[in-house]
């Protein structure tokens, strides 16, 4: 972890609750708690299975994880 003041560590969160609310939350009306949830958890599918990472070679982090798995097991 990084020491006080270098917010580095935190980055790769807040740019996941970035993500979340500018692309999912603020364009929906929740009327229950379960509702919002489901919300979040559909994105968090999309998040991992389909949204592609300029980081991660524009894969998905899904894809990229089998494609590291794949790797493993050929060495």
């Amino acid at each position: 972890m990084s020491r006080k003041g270098n917010c580095w560590d935190n980055s790769p969160t807040e740019r996941f609750f970035r993500s979340l609310k500018s692309e999912q939350l603020n364009y929906e009306n929740f009327r229950t708690k379960e509702a919002a949830k489901l919300s979040v958890i559909d994105y968090l599918a999309f998040y991992n299975g389909k949204r592609t990472h300029s980081k991660l070679g524009y894969k998905s982090p899904l894809e990229f994880e089998c494609e590291c798995e794949f790797h493993k097991q050929q060495v």
